[in-house]
């Protein structure tokens, strides 16, 4: 039975579905980061994730906050950025 133009075999058609999930899931990595900030915050110290307007945790201690942003870090193999009392940078770790 031969095919007419219109058609398309289920075999086209999943190769395409499948291509178009991965060019997605690609995609979705390149957008945010698991990037995570080491900021002062109301007079103690706070992990953000790099992006976001809200903390994740807040410490009374930097170097607690450190260690929090560290975790979260290594987890999603990602850096952690941590700042002075003044905003500037201080180091960056990286847990690639």
């Amino acid at each position: 039975m031969p095919k007419s133009n219109n058609s398309r075999s289920w075999i086209d058609i999943l190769s395409e579905i499948v291509e178009l999930f991965f060019k997605s899931s690609r995609q979705n990595k390149r957008g945010r980061s698991w990037h995570q900030h080491v900021v002062p915050y109301e007079g103690d110290w706070a992990v953000r994730r790099e992006g976001n307007k809200r903390i994740t945790s807040k410490h009374r201690l930097q170097e607690t906050a450190i260690r929090k942003a560290k975790r979260l870090a290594r987890k999603y193999k990602a850096d952690v950025v941590i700042h002075r009392q003044d905003g500037s940078i201080r180091d960056r770790i990286n847990f690639d």
